[in-house]
């Protein structure tokens, strides 16, 4: 693997008359816990599209792993959890990840793995549509966690679970980085940011910075990141009007 994932390069995206991405260019560092953060409806989503091939772009190039996005050898190489749980209401959580794994080619053992990683041993048998909106999203991230995807996509995986769940799915990401795999995760939780080796902020479509949580603190001054997001804000708001 090279030394970056993902390379981006003026990325464009028209969602009806918009520009939700223009012109956005990015690297996603190997081997790392990336973190995409921003409000809600920053264009977080549309970016990881874009990125695991699914999304319709209007210009630019998307590289990852070496590969155009969305080509047929990134199949088994990218794993993707989107916000809404991607799996089926009438199984059980064991009977979605059996055939997920049947579908990836990945080692029946995988079922057991994942499920304890995502702390749903005790709900493994119940149907996905009884259980509740923090379980079912587990119940997705598990199946993104199936085989050895090299890049692991995760859209704001952590939303609805309890602090220890999160605490406990953030120490993983960082575990399956240590084991060479690369993460990139969405979060609009300010206070997730500290968890990342690096940070891509974005707002309005584009990326208002990219650098380690450390990095980042020091170069604004900032006490913590909201407020260190925030002072970043004002910074482009006043270059904008400044003639």
């Amino acid at each position: 693997m090279t030394a970056h994932a993902v390379e981006i390069e003026a990325l464009r995206v028209i969602r009806g008359e918009r520009a939700v991405l223009d012109g956005l260019s990015l690297r996603v560092p190997a081997r790392m816990v990336t973190g995409l953060l921003g409000p809600s409806g920053c264009g977080k989503t549309t970016l990881l599209r874009s990125i695991v091939g699914v999304q319709v772009v209007a210009g630019g190039s998307v590289r990852v792993l070496g590969l155009p996005a969305g080509s047929a050898g990134l199949r088994s190489r990218v794993a993707y959890a989107t916000q809404a749980a991607s799996v089926y209401d009438d199984l059980s959580v064991r009977e979605n990840l059996r055939y997920f794994a049947a579908v990836l080619g990945a080692p029946s053992g995988d079922v057991a793995r994942v499920v304890s990683e995502v702390g749903l041993e005790s709900h493994a048998d119940e149907v996905v549509d009884r259980l509740s909106g923090g379980q079912r999203s587990r119940a997705s991230l598990a199946v993104a966690l199936l085989g050895a995807p090299e890049l692991i996509v995760l859209d704001e995986p952590t939303v609805g679970l309890d602090p220890v769940l999160r605490g406990e799915l953030w120490d993983h990401f960082h575990r399956l980085a240590e084991g060479g795999r690369t993460l990139l995760v969405s979060s609009h939780v300010m206070d997730e940011a500290a968890r990342c080796d690096e940070l891509v902020l974005m707002r309005d479509g584009a990326v208002l910075a990219q650098e380690t949580p450390e990095a980042l603190l020091a170069r604004t001054g900032a006490a913590d990141t909201e407020k260190a997001f925030l002072a970043l804000v004002r910074g482009a708001d006043q270059a904008a009007v400044t003639p």
